[in-house]
């Protein structure tokens, strides 16, 4: 054993422990990350020289984690290269501390938290998070090398001395703090050892019990698996996620270094759309659950993992959304993505239609938000028609281009037996049907991007598409009034709501009575208007009311007006009126409950004779 020295290294930084801690004590565990990774980097090194040198040991490589309860002390050991006390002085004294000094000084006396990725790079420094000291016991694999320890307590003052070790590699045994005693326990060391360290190629123990998965997929190549390998490694990655649609294994060496899987969860829920699945790694260890810088927001709707070795992991969020590199890795992993998608309705277009309803939020949600993916994937919009149908939307215009002069009728799914969508059908029409908020802002979108396609609600300004074509006001009567003259009066008195435009034609459907016409862009304005929780009633009363003089019920109204009941004719109008209203889902519950006070009256006036 050799005489100890005793050092203090030169962090001019007072009080480094508190402002350490204050950054990273909610981030606390990666200390174990980072002394782990160390060890398996040691074990690496080792494994590269074994390739031309012998060395004494043998090549049964591995990782222990221990503690002492009693003691409170927690173990972290390697059996990799090992470090001479040279190397100590180096790696220890000046490459830690110096990394913490620069970590301290770039934070110092900001107010709240950085918003920075992560504080990796401060390695084994990390350990004095937990501990109130630190022992490293290490012995280079060289032949003739002696055991290192060197200890500190204050994490700036140090001794460094030589002692009798038998094995080669390093043993870091943490004198745990009063606030850190959940690290006694084999549970939470294993769980940490999974969420961090899982897929590190060596094998790591947690009390003589291997703790690790060890061997990521996405390191293996794509020729030599299966699709249930895909699937069991999802499952394990995701245990409750279901099973996946389908998946892309990215492998790239050049011009930059990127593995991993993504896989297509179901989205059958809008809400889905919002939680984070892909986790990010950096040489197989794990970094984050967010990948937020990496990838356009619309792909973190995935779930899978990225491992990319060259990402500055110490740096702002800002720095690497505006970093060449990520600029490259992001735009790769749109291309295959979008490449993936193609890929899978050529090969089996029917089971992709089964899976759109699965997909589609992302879909759409990619095309509007980003430029690359929109011009690969901008053929697959599908759309469920009115005939029970899942169309390609080019499809639907070519298919109703001539039917529809230019327009692409679209519906919610609950208007399906609505009456607008039996006058479109009287036509031989077909509309799309819409089912999720994001739809009105794709549809505004498409019509962007497509300056020939015109949207248009089935209840908007239908009325000329769905005529006869013989629209003429009527005969005159006696007083040389038409018959529209004469709905419009009815109606009008009946009604009595200033500034409402009053319409009479003859519609194909004798079935129906009349029916509320909306402007088009007021209909988007206002299911806009829904989203963000705002009323819309008082957008739409700005409508059209149509009446069908086709209608038998209106023929009868329009005799009781000419006979001696003409008050009974404009209580039957007002009726009319509100089943147009109610039909447009334009009112209120304060509105049809004095819908259903005059309906009772008038049921009780007409059962008088």
């Amino acid at each position: 054993m050799s005489e100890e020295i005793k050092g203090r290294i030169s962090v001019e930084t007072e009080n480094i422990f508190p402002i350490i801690k204050k950054w990273l004590y909610s981030e606390k565990d990666i200390f174990l990350r980072e002394l782990v990774s160390n060890a398996s980097d040691a074990i690496s090194k080792l494994r590269k020289i074994s390739l031309n040198e012998e060395f004494d040991g043998g090549t049964d490589y591995r990782i222990d984690i221990d503690f002492d309860q009693t003691a409170r002390t927690l173990t972290i050991e390697d059996n990799g290269i090992g470090m001479t006390e040279e190397e100590v002085r180096k790696y220890i004294n000046q490459i830690a501390f110096s990394g913490a000094e620069e970590f301290v000084k770039k934070y110092q006396g900001e107010g709240e938290k950085p918003e920075i990725i992560g504080h990796f790079g401060l390695g084994f420094y990390s350990s004095f998070m937990v501990s109130a000291k630190v022992r490293i016991e290490t012995k280079s694999y060289r032949k003739g090398s002696v055991g290192v320890v060197w200890e500190s307590e204050s994490g700036t003052e140090f001794t460094l001395k030589t002692e009798e070790k038998e094995s080669r590699g390093t043993k870091i045994v943490l004198f745990l703090d009063p606030d850190s005693g959940e690290y006694l326990d084999a549970w939470k060391l294993k769980e940490l050892v999974r969420k961090y360290c899982d897929f590190l190629p060596v094998s790591i123990f947690v009390k003589g019990e291997q703790a690790n998965k060890k061997n990521p997929l996405w390191s293996a190549a794509p020729s030599s698996l299966k699709k249930e390998d895909y699937e069991e490694f999802y499952r394990y990655l995701f245990p409750f996620a279901g099973e996946p649609l389908f998946h892309v294994h990215l492998n790239v060496d050049y011009p930059f270094r990127l593995q991993g899987i993504l896989y297509f969860p179901k989205l059958r829920h809008e809400l889905d759309a919002n939680r984070m699945g892909i986790k990010l790694y950096c040489n197989h260890v794990f970094v984050s659950d967010e990948a937020k810088e990496l990838v356009p927001q619309f792909l973190t709707v995935l779930q899978g993992t990225l491992d990319i070795p060259d990402l500055p992991l110490n740096v702002s969020r800002s720095y690497l959304q505006n970093d060449p590199l990520v600029k490259k890795i992001s735009a790769h992993i749109v291309k295959k993505v979008a490449d993936k998608i193609q890929e899978e309705f050529k090969k089996d277009s029917e089971a992709f239609r089964k899976n759109w309803d699965e997909i589609s939020l992302f879909v759409k949600y990619g095309l509007m938000t980003d430029e690359k993916f929109y011009e690969a994937a901008k053929d697959l919009v599908f759309f469920r028609s009115s005939n029970d149908e899942l169309i390609r939307l080019e499809d639907y215009v070519l298919r109703n281009q001539e039917k529809n002069l230019g327009k692409i009728y679209y519906a919610n799914e609950t208007e399906l037996s609505s009456v607008y969508m039996d006058l479109l059908k009287t036509q031989g029409l077909e509309a799309i049907l819409v089912d999720s908020r994001i739809d009105n802002h794709f549809l505004q979108f498409l019509e962007s991007k497509n300056p020939d396609w015109k949207f248009q609600r089935v209840d908007s300004e239908l009325a000329e598409q769905t005529l006869d074509k013989d629209s003429s006001p009527g005969l005159a009567d006696a007083d040389n009034k038409t018959e529209a003259d004469r709905i419009q009066e009815i109606f009008g008195k009946a009604v009595g709501r200033e500034g409402l435009e009053i319409r009479s034609e003859a519609l194909k459907s004798e079935e129906v009575p009349a029916v509320i016409l909306l402007p088009e862009h007021l209909r988007r304005l206002a299911e806009m208007g829904q989203i963000y929780g705002q009323k819309s009633n008082d957008l739409l009363r700005n409508h059209t009311l149509l009446v069908n003089r086709r209608s038998k019920l209106v023929r009868n109204l329009l005799n009781l007006s000419k006979g001696l009941r003409p008050e009974r004719a404009e209580k039957i109008a007002k009726s009319v009126y509100d089943m147009a209203l109610l039909g447009a889902k334009l009112l209120g519950e304060d509105e049809v409950s004095a819908m259903l006070r005059r309906e009772r009256e008038l049921l009780e006036e007409l059962s008088e004779g």
